[in-house]
């Protein structure tokens, strides 16, 4: 009779698998629990930041003096290599105990708001309210960001990954994403982001898995022009671009994946009595699935042709035709966290733990460039409430206790992903 091998028993044998705790024992440990007594202990403190931060204005691409004191706050916040990329981008990593230059998570708040230079920024304080034009997005989320890292610091937590906190430029409008768009094509830690979260609104309980990709362009309709009365009849910029957005609003899109359109700026122009050698109008195209929105932007090319082709042909080009200069202004790239990926599953467990209930969603944020890249990245709130976000009487309500219970949320979904020890 034949023995089984020692190999053939250990085949054999049923495998052990190590049990993985679940990531809302984060919530449990010491220092969680240590670092969430220093946010209370200290949140006046943020609310004094929150409303520095705001009164530096920070229109889109002139986000340097306010990148410039958050690198100041990130030093005295007592991170290490904290600089000011060539971007504009200011960033400083909590150092972990994993391998040096190893996988990183990365953390992010913008920088930049949609207020255009010379908007007045005066924190007016109501009680607990707060208003000012970008005091909510994204200001707010910078505090709470240098809260953390103050917070882990004071109380010694050890992580297994570095983790990069940053104050991001060009979030909004015509910023494109090139602040993030830097940091993970060209940045120095390119390589390392393995995770990506960025912080942007209040809610703690929504998780934006789905990023909803954009195209953007300014069209130029050009002509001719001449006096409206002794040269009527001939071709007119103003027709040919009116033409394009009647056709334009004629694009069916699916209701899913929500795909959507808008015709939203424009100008040129004279005067009341002259036909128009040149007007423009800026088109915002968006789908939470690529290939949607590649379909949608190769109709609008269509519509913006056959409008020029269509005023070439009502009127007369004895002086000139109509032509249309095309040009992108924005190209926000769509794409998807998985519901399966860590980051995810602890967002959802942490915010299920904390008496909250988690819904995922989509919306155009930071977090679309790492997807777009095949980084797992979300967004997530930064507490409290808010409203009027990218209008002039924009809030936040700094109340402490849904202030703080907010922002623990954050501060639990981020030791999780770097492996708190």
């Amino acid at each position: 009779m034949l023995l089984p091998t020692a190999a053939a028993l250990l085949a054999a044998a049923p495998v052990q698998v190590a049990s993985q705790p679940k990531p809302e024992a984060v919530l449990k440990t010491k220092a969680y629990v240590s670092a969430v007594q220093i946010l209370d202990r200290d949140h006046d403190r943020m609310v004094d930041e929150i409303i520095k931060l705001t009164e530096i204005p920070a229109p889109p691409f002139k986000e340097a003096a306010r990148a410039a004191a958050y690198r100041d706050m990130l030093i005295d916040a007592g991170l290490a290599d904290v600089e000011i990329d060539a971007e504009g981008n200011a960033m400083g990593i909590y150092r972990g105990t994993g391998p040096v230059g190893g996988p990183a998570v990365m953390i992010a708040a913008h920088l930049d708001t949609v207020f255009p230079e010379g908007t007045p920024i005066k924190v007016r304080r109501e009680g607990t309210r707060l208003h000012a034009p970008g005091v909510g997005d994204d200001t707010r989320s910078l505090a709470v960001l240098l809260a953390y890292a103050r917070a882990m610091k004071e109380s010694g937590i050890k992580v297994k990954q570095d983790i990069i906190f940053v104050g991001n430029v060009g979030e909004e409008g015509p910023g494109d994403l090139r602040g993030v768009r830097y940091l993970l094509t060209k940045g120095k830690y390119k390589d390392r982001v393995k995770t990506f979260v960025s912080m942007d609104g209040s809610d703690p309980s929504r998780i934006v898995t789905g990023g909803v990709g954009s195209k953007r362009y300014r069209v130029t309709f050009k002509g001719p022009g001449g006096h409206s009365f002794s040269a009527f009849g001939l071709v007119n910029p103003m027709a040919a671009m009116s033409q394009t957005i009647a056709d334009f609003y004629k694009i069916p899109v699916p209701a899913k994946p929500k795909t959507t359109y808008a015709a939203s700026v424009t100008g040129g122009g004279t005067s009341v009595n002259s036909i128009p050698n040149e007007v423009f109008i800026e088109f915002d195209m968006r789908s939470e699935d690529p290939s949607e929105l590649a379909k949608l932007e190769q109709a609008f090319l269509a519509v913006v042709k056959k409008g020029v082709e269509t005023e070439n042909a009502a009127r007369s080009v004895k002086e000139g035709a109509i032509t249309a200069d095309i040009k992108p202004i924005g190209d926000r790239p769509a794409g998807e966290t998985a519901a399966t990926q860590p980051i995810v599953r602890y967002a959802h467990a942490i915010i299920s733990a904390l008496g909250l209930s988690p819904r995922s969603a989509s919306s155009s944020t930071d977090a679309n460039l790492p997807m777009s890249l095949g980084v797992p990245a979300v967004t997530i709130g930064s507490g409290g409430e808010g409203g009027r976000a990218h209008a002039l009487d924009e809030w936040i309500d700094v109340e402490k206790t849904k202030s703080l219970h907010g922002a623990s949320v954050g501060l639990g979904i981020l030791l999780a992903t770097a492996g708190v020890k």
